[in-house]
């Protein structure tokens, strides 16, 4: 007789799905933290003067302005998927345009 029931099984499948991603995750983020690290250091070491308030504004700005650009042609890949414009560019959307005009 089998002593695993159906719940016990989806309790595994989304314990495995988190545990996937704490795996793929944890070692991303803990190289995020050991870059930020290593930038600190070689600033430390470098003895820079202090970046100035337009310094930091252009930082920002150049953030912002590469996040606008980055978001926008994000959207219009989601737009154009939606809308039907990347089946114009498949190989087999002649195929089924002819089928479709038969």
């Amino acid at each position: 007789m089998d002593c695993t029931s159906h719940h016990d099984k989806d309790g595994a499948r989304a314990y495995m799905g988190y545990m996937r991603k704490v795996l793929l995750f944890t070692p991303l983020f803990a190289l995020l933290i050991a870059a930020f690290m290593f930038t600190g250091s070689v600033f430390a070491r470098l003895g820079v003067d202090a970046i100035p308030l337009y310094g930091w504004i252009a930082i920002a700005g150049g953030v912002g302005f590469s996040l606008l650009v980055g978001g926008g042609l994000m959207a219009l890949v989601f737009y154009s998927n939606r809308h039907g414009y990347d089946d114009l560019s498949s190989p087999s959307y002649e195929e089924r345009r002819g089928e479709i005009d038969e």
